[in-house]
């Protein structure tokens, strides 16, 4: 039977490398772009087919920052698809980010350097705002959207005889000092891209826990530190250039810097080949590439309190 991949955010980035490469994996799957622009999804799967021209690729309109439009989207999926293999939760924002230079002038002069680049911890803060149901715009479109997108899918994703897989994006900027239960959404806080993936690892955790029995099963990866159109506006483009050199030298110390979206989706792309009960729900699969640009998968386990 043919595999159907459910891809959000398959529009730019790693959700659009990935689509890339899972077709090269298996022309024969079902590759279904979940984007909020549907003029940009319709040029990608049409670059998409002029590829692989016997691949079957299609588009559905998502806003997951939009609790309406998350359920007129899965209506539709559910009247196209008797089932879904794969949901790659991938689209995401990090509003208006802007670079703390205290912080990164502290830490330059620090142990911490390596890290200090290798996740951006302290280093980004972002200015959210509310969305028009009425919740922080980044926690709905990176957590809450998605979660209301699986809770309609279930028919599609719950079968006990065939497993299907939940495949987050996450990050290693996600960090248990930005997230509070008592503030969920980060409201109150500077730092709420870092919070929301902190959520995601949580809600994952959870979701295996309710789910795993019916036959779903969701993991987190880590692309690594790339330059997407999430992240080069943090920099002029001219400080990017002087930066670059430094970082390839950085990849020899840290594996964290995979640089390109492709290389940012080689964890995404093996948990694709993975059989998911074998998985371990407390653990993180991330993206990595040595200083030669080989790229390969390592794992991260955490505690989630």
């Amino acid at each position: 039977m043919q595999k159907v991949v459910l891809v959000t955010g398959a529009s730019s980035g790693v959700g659009l490398a990935l689509c890339k490469r899972l077709l090269e994996e298996d022309e024969e799957l079902h590759v279904c772009l979940a984007c909020r622009n549907v003029g940009k999804a319709e040029a990608v799967r049409a670059a998409l087919l002029a590829s692989h021209p016997t691949a079957e690729v299609s588009v559905v309109q998502v806003d997951v920052s939009n609790v309406q439009s998350v359920i007129r989207a899965a209506r539709e999926l559910k009247q196209r698809f008797q089932r879904l293999d794969y949901v790659y939760l991938n689209a995401g924002i990090m509003p208006n980010p802007q670079l703390n230079f205290r912080a990164l002038f502290s830490g330059l002069f620090s142990r911490k350097v390596i890290h200090m680049f290798s996740t951006a911890e302290g280093l980004l803060t972002q200015e959210d705002k509310v969305t028009a149901d009425g919740l922080q715009e980044v926690f709905e479109t990176n957590v809450f959207g998605h979660f209301i997108l699986i809770r309609e899918l279930e028919p599609l994703l719950c079968h006990s005889d065939s497993p299907s897989q939940l495949i987050w994006t996450s990050s290693r900027n996600a960090r248990k000092s930005n997230f509070h239960l008592e503030d969920i959404q980060h409201s109150s806080g500077q730092e709420p891209y870092s919070s929301s993936k902190y959520a995601i690892d949580l809600l994952s955790v959870a979701l295996n826990r309710n789910f795993n029995p019916r036959g779903l099963y969701s993991s987190v990866v880590c692309p690594g530190t790339m330059v997407t159109n999430m992240t080069c506006g943090i920099l002029p483009p001219f400080v990017w250039t002087l930066l670059m050199p430094i970082i390839w030298l950085l990849r020899f110390f840290a594996n964290a810097f995979t640089l390109t979206p492709y290389n940012g989706t080689e964890a995404l792309v093996w948990l694709f080949h993975q059989q998911p009960e074998s998985l371990n729900p407390l653990t993180k699969y991330l993206s990595a590439t040595t200083g030669f640009g080989s790229n390969y998968v390592t794992t991260q386990k955490w505690a989630p309190f």
